[in-house]
Protein backbone atom coordinates (compact mmCIF):
# COMPACT_ATOMS: atom_id res chain seq x y z
CA UNK A 1 0.00 0.00 0.00
CA UNK A 2 1.62 3.44 -1.17
CA UNK A 3 -0.44 6.36 1.39
CA UNK A 4 0.64 10.41 -0.05
CA UNK A 5 0.09 13.00 2.66
CA UNK A 6 -0.63 16.41 1.28
CA UNK A 7 2.41 18.93 1.63
CA UNK A 8 2.01 22.25 1.75
CA UNK A 9 3.95 23.60 -1.05
CA UNK A 10 4.37 27.33 -1.61
CA UNK A 11 3.32 29.25 -3.77
CA UNK A 12 0.18 27.09 -4.67
CA UNK A 13 -0.22 27.11 -8.88
CA UNK A 14 -3.29 28.16 -10.14
CA UNK A 15 -5.06 26.85 -13.61
CA UNK A 16 -7.12 28.40 -16.21
CA UNK A 17 -10.22 26.77 -15.49
CA UNK A 18 -12.45 27.73 -19.00
CA UNK A 19 -15.72 28.38 -18.95
CA UNK A 20 -16.82 26.11 -22.03
CA UNK A 21 -17.44 22.27 -21.46
CA UNK A 22 -15.56 20.30 -24.08
CA UNK A 23 -19.12 17.75 -25.20
CA UNK A 24 -17.70 14.02 -25.82
CA UNK A 25 -20.00 14.05 -29.15
CA UNK A 26 -19.90 16.58 -32.05
CA UNK A 27 -16.68 18.86 -32.01
CA UNK A 28 -18.16 22.40 -31.04
CA UNK A 29 -16.13 25.87 -31.82
CA UNK A 30 -12.77 26.51 -29.61
CA UNK A 31 -13.63 29.53 -26.99
CA UNK A 32 -10.83 31.30 -25.56
CA UNK A 33 -12.37 32.66 -22.47
CA UNK A 34 -10.95 31.85 -19.16
CA UNK A 35 -13.40 31.59 -16.38
CA UNK A 36 -11.13 31.63 -13.45
CA UNK A 37 -8.45 30.40 -12.30
CA UNK A 38 -8.39 26.40 -10.73
CA UNK A 39 -5.97 25.22 -7.61
CA UNK A 40 -6.12 21.81 -7.15
CA UNK A 41 -5.25 21.38 -3.48
CA UNK A 42 -8.08 23.63 -2.78
CA UNK A 43 -10.63 21.65 -5.06
CA UNK A 44 -9.57 18.05 -4.08
CA UNK A 45 -8.20 18.59 -0.07
CA UNK A 46 -11.42 20.15 2.32
CA UNK A 47 -9.63 18.52 5.47
CA UNK A 48 -6.08 19.45 4.52
CA UNK A 49 -4.52 17.63 7.91
CA UNK A 50 -6.91 15.00 7.49
CA UNK A 51 -6.64 13.85 3.77
CA UNK A 52 -4.30 11.22 1.76
CA UNK A 53 -3.47 10.56 -1.42
CA UNK A 54 -3.23 6.32 -2.36
CA UNK A 55 -2.66 4.26 -5.36
CA UNK A 56 -5.22 1.59 -6.36
CA UNK A 57 -4.09 -1.91 -6.67
CA UNK A 58 -6.45 -4.49 -8.72
CA UNK A 59 -9.29 -4.29 -11.16
CA UNK A 60 -12.33 -5.12 -8.24
CA UNK A 61 -13.75 -1.04 -8.12
CA UNK A 62 -13.65 -0.48 -12.58
CA UNK A 63 -17.59 -0.68 -12.59
CA UNK A 64 -17.23 2.86 -10.15
CA UNK A 65 -14.68 3.97 -12.92
CA UNK A 66 -11.55 3.57 -10.55
CA UNK A 67 -8.54 1.20 -11.80
CA UNK A 68 -5.43 -0.36 -11.03
CA UNK A 69 -2.55 3.18 -10.63
CA UNK A 70 -5.67 5.38 -9.87
CA UNK A 71 -4.65 7.92 -7.51
CA UNK A 72 -7.51 8.19 -4.82
CA UNK A 73 -8.26 11.36 -2.47
CA UNK A 74 -9.36 9.62 0.43
CA UNK A 75 -10.87 12.11 3.64
CA UNK A 76 -10.71 10.38 6.95
CA UNK A 77 -12.75 13.07 9.22
CA UNK A 78 -16.17 11.98 7.10
CA UNK A 79 -18.47 9.71 8.58
CA UNK A 80 -18.69 7.19 6.04
CA UNK A 81 -22.37 6.38 4.67
CA UNK A 82 -24.19 3.66 3.05
CA UNK A 83 -23.46 4.45 -0.69
CA UNK A 84 -20.16 5.85 -0.01
CA UNK A 85 -16.55 4.42 -1.87
CA UNK A 86 -14.08 4.17 1.41
CA UNK A 87 -10.86 2.78 2.26
CA UNK A 88 -11.37 -0.07 4.72
CA UNK A 89 -9.44 -2.52 6.70
CA UNK A 90 -10.05 -6.59 6.55
CA UNK A 91 -8.79 -8.90 8.52
CA UNK A 92 -5.71 -7.13 8.39
CA UNK A 93 -5.62 -6.17 4.45
CA UNK A 94 -6.75 -2.92 3.17
CA UNK A 95 -9.17 -3.12 0.06
CA UNK A 96 -11.15 0.20 -1.84
CA UNK A 97 -14.94 -0.92 -1.64
CA UNK A 98 -18.61 0.79 -1.90
CA UNK A 99 -20.06 0.47 2.08
CA UNK A 100 -23.61 -0.64 2.16
CA UNK A 101 -24.91 -0.59 5.82
CA UNK A 102 -28.29 -1.71 5.29
CA UNK A 103 -30.04 -4.29 4.71
CA UNK A 104 -26.92 -5.97 5.98
CA UNK A 105 -23.12 -4.33 6.24
CA UNK A 106 -21.17 -4.79 3.08
CA UNK A 107 -18.20 -3.95 1.21
CA UNK A 108 -19.20 -4.30 -2.48
CA UNK A 109 -16.84 -4.01 -5.68
CA UNK A 110 -17.95 -2.84 -8.73
CA UNK A 111 -16.41 -5.84 -10.75
CA UNK A 112 -18.97 -8.75 -11.36
CA UNK A 113 -15.96 -11.08 -10.68
CA UNK A 114 -15.72 -10.23 -7.36
CA UNK A 115 -18.16 -11.04 -4.52
CA UNK A 116 -19.16 -8.82 -1.59
CA UNK A 117 -17.69 -8.81 1.61
CA UNK A 118 -20.53 -9.25 4.23
CA UNK A 119 -20.07 -8.70 8.14
CA UNK A 120 -21.96 -9.88 11.27
CA UNK A 121 -19.91 -7.86 13.66
CA UNK A 122 -19.83 -4.54 12.88
CA UNK A 123 -16.13 -4.27 14.87
CA UNK A 124 -14.86 -6.78 12.16
CA UNK A 125 -14.70 -4.12 9.37
CA UNK A 126 -12.83 -1.11 10.24
CA UNK A 127 -12.95 2.11 7.88
CA UNK A 128 -9.88 4.54 7.05
CA UNK A 129 -11.62 7.19 5.34
CA UNK A 130 -13.80 8.12 2.78
CA UNK A 131 -13.12 8.35 -1.04
CA UNK A 132 -13.67 11.33 -2.52
CA UNK A 133 -11.45 11.98 -5.81
CA UNK A 134 -9.71 9.48 -8.28
CA UNK A 135 -6.84 11.00 -10.33
CA UNK A 136 -6.81 8.75 -13.50
CA UNK A 137 -3.91 9.11 -16.07
CA UNK A 138 -4.63 8.63 -19.52
CA UNK A 139 -1.36 8.07 -20.64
Amino acid sequence: MQLFYPIEIAPSIHLPLFAERVPCGFPSPAQDYVEDRLNLNTLLIAHPSATYFIKVSGDSMTGAGIGDGDLLVVDRSLSASHGDIVIAAVAGEFTVKELHTHPVLQLVPYNSNYSPMTFHHPEDLEIFGVVTFSVKSHQ
